[in-house]
C-alpha cells in the first residue's frame, strides 16, 4: 500500500475492484498505525449474550469481541 495506492486479496476487492472493509479498516488506523479492533477489558466476566457453552474450549464471538476470552491458535 502506498499513499496514492492501495489494494487487498479479498475476493470483494480482486472480482470486484472495490473498496472493501480490509480497506476501510488500514485507512481508519490511528496516526501510530495501530488498531484496536478489540477494547480491552478489566474483568473476566462473560458477555450478558455469551454463547459459550456447547462450543468446548472454543469461545463464542460475543466473548471474543468484549476481549473476555481469546480465539485459539
Amino acid at each position: 500500500m502506498t499513499e496514492e495506492l492501495m489494494a487487498c486479496t479479498c475476493p470483494h476487492h480482486v472480482h470486484r475492484n472495490a473498496f472493501c472493509k480490509h480497506m476501510a479498516t488500514v485507512e481508519n488506523t490511528t496516526d501510530d498505525g495501530t488498531l484496536h479492533a478489540f477494547p480491552s477489558r478489566d474483568d473476566d466476566t462473560e458477555p450478558e449474550d455469551c454463547d459459550c457453552e456447547g462450543l468446548g474450549d472454543f469461545p463464542c464471538w460475543p466473548c471474543v469481541r468484549t476481549g473476555c476470552k481469546e480465539l485459539p491458535n
